[in-house]
């Protein structure tokens, strides 16, 4: 997902009301790039709920000695990914909250959101084999993992 699109996806683990409880797929879910705000949303329907501003910075010294620098793009996708599978309540409580369009163009984030569902439809005929029968593997839905 990211090598084709430049951003991952994560897949909430709250429910925002019962109603949400029997629903297929998950309430909300996180678009993450590199080096912007976390922007959360909602699949079913795209609305866009918010931007969480986070920062991973490289405490290694990085070249030039000591200081902060930030991770190389990837790295800090991937941190973002990993912070917010293994605690995503502590990320999002010490993030600092914004309606989204404070650093993404709302356009290009529902562009992105577009961007995505082609690219989930192009892996599912992929997947699909003769005879109706699917592939066995993980789903675009998956466990959000980045290799997805």
């Amino acid at each position: 997902m990211y090598r084709d699109l430049g951003l991952i996806r994560v897949a909430g683990k709250h429910t925002r009301r019962e109603a949400d409880r029997g629903a297929a797929g998950p309430a909300y879910a996180y678009l993450i790039y590199a080096h912007k705000p976390i922007v959360a949303y909602v699949p079913g329907s795209g609305q866009l709920l918010s931007e969480y501003c986070v920062e991973f910075p490289d405490m290694t010294g990085g070249a030039g000695g000591g200081g902060r620098h930030r991770l190389p793009a990837s790295d800090d996708v991937l941190a973002k990914w990993m912070a917010l599978t293994s605690d995503e309540d502590r990320v999002i409580r010490r993030a600092n909250m914004h309606l989204v369009g404070r650093q993404l163009d709302p356009a290009r984030v529902r562009r992105d959101l577009w961007r995505l569902a082609e690219w989930e439809r192009r892996r599912q005929r992929r997947r699909e084999v003769p005879g109706g029968k699917q592939s066995a593997g993980p789903t675009a839905h998956g466990s959000g993992s980045p290799s997805e």
